[in-house]
């Protein structure tokens, strides 16, 4: 939208460094609990973390750019990469629950 340049990006930028900070916390506690999940809400954690961590840099990118097509393009990506980061920390909750309480 014209007029509303990097709206988006700092507040991008804010959640997606503060998910990334959680899905670190999950990851660590998954491993100093010894959480019997198999391996794949490790993955996920992992792919998790990566999403987070491409998110937080394009938002940052998209907030030092001159250009403005840069600047949009850099946080059209941030907003996606973000998203489906919180759609997969979603996915890494809901398996976490039925893993604890599959163990009980």
């Amino acid at each position: 939208m014209p007029g509303d340049n990097n709206q988006r990006s700092p507040h991008i930028l804010n959640a997606s460094a503060n998910l990334l900070g959680l899905c670190f916390i999950v990851l660590t506690s998954l491993k100093v609990f010894n959480f019997r999940t198999g391996s794949f809400i490790d993955e996920f954690t992992a792919v998790d973390i990566l999403l987070f961590v491409a998110s937080t840099i394009l938002s940052f990118l998209s907030l030092r750019s001159k250009s403005v097509n840069r600047s949009n393009r850099y946080e059209n990506w941030a907003d996606f990469l973000f998203l489906s980061g919180l759609l997969l920390l979603l996915i890494i909750a809901i398996a976490i629950t039925f893993t604890a309480f599959e163990n009980k």
